[in-house]
């Protein structure tokens, strides 16, 4: 049966939340507009080419690491709050850093704060969702990563434009958007960052958390604001009090963890999540416009490039978040991976044959366009979904964390990997081998990954305990 909500009050919620992936969409965009320079003013080879991009990335393994229990153990508003506060402090940092070795830092602090809101702002709304919203509303913290990496490539391209005008903004600010424009691009972050520090204090702690601390009045209140009849609130109080109990009353987490329907719950969305990295999207948003100027585009333009993929990646998601719940998770993948592979092999083929066959570079513009388009619409959408609700609440957050841990070493790699990937095996070669990489995850959302829209949370954990 539907739930009646309060589904203002719901969204609101699930905006102040998403927010965590504006910060991890700038960060993850605003990279490409600063290699060059960065690269050119500390005179980096490729080895920290790739470091200066994927430090930022390690630094989200390791909030990542301590995601989980924090989550767990402070609660996952509070856990935000940290989030947002070492973005800022990064932001800041990244801006002013006389040295490589400092920009590197700051970079590692972001990173943290990225990696703790990868885990909890996609768990938190999750939580405070209902079986009927919950893949629209989770996947508001997609569209938010995607809203973030527009932000990112806009900003980037304006303040490149700023650049090249040269006009006198004083010694300071000449110094952060002119003669060194990249400590700009960086710097904006801080925006974004301190507005969600502010609005994530207007939010309560996550319901279900609080009933799993034996918090029952307090999460009962926070329910009375979500939901419209006391049935309904005395219902999923009782039901999340029955799988809370359920899963016995073992004080280590880790111990639920290797629990046999549990353990092959983890295992199947650490695969996902690592597999999903090695199809090329973040190879594409972090070395967008260095690939588009190898291939012959202006590089002026390349950043204006990287504008319309971002929105086409902002667009896709959109449509996306109003179909998850209607047509299904894997049916989703099925459509979005199966066009990733023919855009992906369509790219390859422009390396191996367009210069030959004297085609237009403006062709690999489309190609990308398709492929963001399929990706977005497909395991971008998706994968924040299927881990945040995947996972038992006892373990939730640990499981989450685990998952993401092993997102977070994928996007690492291909951070650190895809410049020596494009020099010594080609962009050819780079392309195909994300295409081969989409097989495997496709083999295992059919077999391994049950559906659960539509189903409850308490649903999906009774799915992988019973086994």
């Amino acid at each position: 049966m539907k739930q009646k909500v309060h589904f203002g009050y719901l969204l609101f919620l699930s905006f102040v939340a998403a927010w965590g992936g504006f910060l991890f969409g700038y960060d993850e965009a605003v990279i490409s507009g600063t290699i060059s320079e960065v690269s050119t003013q500390f005179n980096l080879n490729d080895g920290m080419k790739g470091w200066f991009v994927s430090s930022a990335l390690l630094g989200a393994i390791i909030g990542v690491i301590f995601g989980g229990a924090l989550g767990d153990n402070i609660g996952r508003k509070k856990t935000m709050i940290l989030s947002a506060l070492l973005f800022t402090v990064s932001m800041i940092g990244c801006a002013i850093s006389g040295t490589f070795i400092e920009l590197v830092l700051y970079r590692i602090v972001g990173g943290m704060g990225i990696g703790l809101a990868s885990i909890v702002c996609p768990l938190y709304i999750s939580e405070i969702s209902v079986p009927q919203h919950r893949g629209l509303l989770v996947s508001l913290y997609q569209l938010a990563v995607t809203i973030g990496v527009v932000a990112a490539y806009i900003i980037n391209d304006q303040l490149l434009s700023l650049a090249q005008e040269g006009e006198a903004l004083g010694n300071f600010f000449d110094k952060i958007f002119i003669t060194e424009y990249w400590r700009g691009m960086l710097g904006m972050g801080v925006v974004p960052s301190l507005f969600f520090l502010i609005i994530v204090m207007c939010i309560p702690e996550s319901p279900r958390w609080l009933i799993t601390k034996d918090k029952i009045s307090h999460a009962e209140n926070i329910f009375g604001r979500i939901y419209c009849n006391k049935e309904d609130i005395s219902a999923q109080i009782s039901a999340t009090l029955e799988v809370s109990k359920s899963s016995g009353n073992e004080k280590s987490e880790f111990k639920l963890l290797f629990q046999p329907g549990i353990f092959k719950a983890l295992i199947i969305g650490m695969a996902i999540a690592i597999l999903g990295q090695f199809m090329g999207v973040n190879a594409v948003l972090y070395y967008g416009p260095e690939i588009f100027k190898g291939a012959g585009l202006a590089s002026d333009d390349a950043l204006f490039y990287q504008v319309i993929v971002g929105l086409a990646n902002m667009i896709t998601t959109i449509l996306a978040m109003f179909i998850i719940d209607k047509i299904g998770r894997k049916k989703l993948i099925y459509y979005g991976v199966s066009g990733m592979i023919v855009s992906l092999l369509l790219i390859a083929a422009y390396f191996i044959w367009g210069e030959a066959m004297n085609i237009s570079s403006y062709y690999l513009l489309v190609f990308f366009v398709l492929y963001i388009v399929c990706c977005a619409g497909s395991i971008c959408a998706v994968v924040w979904v299927i881990l945040s609700e995947m996972y038992p609440i006892k373990v939730r957050a640990v499981a989450m964390s685990i998952a993401s841990f092993a997102l977070w070493i994928g996007t690492f790699l291909i951070g650190q990997l895809t410049p020596w990937l494009l020099t010594n095996i080609t962009p050819q070669g780079t392309f195909l081998l994300f295409a081969i990489c989409c097989i495997p995850y496709m083999l295992i959302m059919w077999k391994a990954v049950p559906e659960t829209t539509g189903k409850s949370l308490e649903e999906i954990e009774k799915y992988w305990t019973k086994k």
